[in-house]
């Protein structure tokens, strides 16, 4: 069938049960679907930059860091609890995006989003504004690429999951142990690393967004599940900014 050889895996799967001109309505409702999810990450990034931004440049700062002489960044104790506070968020909302009503699933999104840009303006302090810009639009740019050939590839990425997250699991291990052994060669490792790691997950995850729209069309769970697919799409994003900049940015004197 034409159907089946012209378009992606995605539409080989409903032809032959919906027909043609189902298989086109599920193709425009797609298409609205992703760019929901790309809305709410979009939106994600930008109020996350706002954020941080507004806390480097006003007396935020100094609520949530310690920045000595020598330019050493720690954290106050509200400092930590909002690093951390994301990751509660993220807890919440993965275990009850299923019963929650969607304002309360998008006022924890905003609130994680914001969150997420305390952390980040750490990056502000420690890099150059001209690289962070740089490098910024860097991640942009690849994330873009990665983004669409997960949603146009033919190929199955489902495969490539377990190995994905067996490599992040020891991401985070070889993460910890660089925070006790402070080893400059193991630190461009991990970077490198993460840099491959999320670019993976960055297709990985597009694919998996896209396929899971034909499992919720038309139900209640659209807008929990664009919700939750954002947040996968966003820390992908911020991950690979971070890896990236942690060997391509320009470190304040």
């Amino acid at each position: 069938m034409a159907l089946e050889t012209d378009r992606g895996p995605v539409a080989r799967g409903y032809d032959a049960t919906f027909g043609r001109a189902d298989a086109a309505a599920i193709d425009v409702g797609l298409r609205q679907y992703m760019l929901r999810v790309y809305n709410y990450m979009a939106s994600g990034l930008f109020l996350s930059g706002f954020v941080a931004l507004l806390t480097v440049n006003s007396g935020l700062r100094d609520i949530f860091f310690r920045v000595s002489e020598t330019g050493r960044i720690g954290y106050t104790g509200l400092g930590l609890v909002a690093v951390f506070a994301p990751i509660g968020l993220i807890l919440a909302m993965s275990f009850g995006a299923n019963r929650m009503k969607t304002s309360t699933l998008q006022a924890l999104y905003w609130a994680f989003v914001a969150l997420m840009g305390v952390g980040l303006s750490v990056a502000l302090l420690a890099y150059t504004g001209v690289s962070v810009a740089r490098v910024f639009f860097i991640t942009a740019a690849s994330f873009g690429a990665l983004s669409l050939y997960g949603y146009t590839t033919k190929r199955n990425l489902s495969g490539f999951g377990t190995f994905l997250f067996m490599g992040l699991i020891g991401l985070v291990i070889a993460s910890v142990v660089q925070m006790f052994v402070q080893s400059a060669a193991m630190q461009f490792v991990i970077s490198v690393v993460g840099v491959l790691i999320f670019a993976g997950l960055t297709a990985y995850d597009t694919q998996a967004i896209k396929n899971q729209y034909l499992t919720i069309r038309g139900s209640t769970m659209e807008d929990s599940s664009a919700i939750m697919g954002a947040v996968k799409l966003y820390l992908d994003f911020v991950n690979l900014f971070q890896f990236l900049l942690q060997f391509m940015g320009q470190r304040r004197n």
